[in-house]
């Protein structure tokens, strides 16, 4: 599995309606509103790479109200949840 990190400009005044589109995209998981230089992130999950090349360019870059974007490709995936299994000597919690 592919995982992309989508930083998403679009006109001010169409972010909700911007959020809601790229939330359709199958491919796409999650889309954040978020502060600073970026309007939305969005969390693209693919089988392969090729794949971001319709779904971002192809389809996302599309949309009416995207002006701009920045992907960045992850290479590993770390959660509080991985870590926590990654440390636990197979005790129960509480015990």
């Amino acid at each position: 599995m592919v995982t992309a990190i989508v930083l998403v400009q679009t006109e001010i005044d169409r972010i909700p309606e911007v959020a809601e589109q790229i939330a359709q995209i199958p491919e796409v998981s999650e889309v954040y509103s978020v502060t600073g230089d970026f309007n939305l992130i969005a969390l693209v999950r693919v089988r392969a790479h090729e794949e971001l090349a319709d779904v971002i360019p192809g389809h996302l870059n599309k949309l009416s109200g995207v002006t701009h974007t920045e992907t960045h490709i992850a290479f590993r995936t770390y959660s509080r949840h991985d870590l926590e299994a990654a440390f636990s000597l197979g005790l129960e919690p509480g015990a």
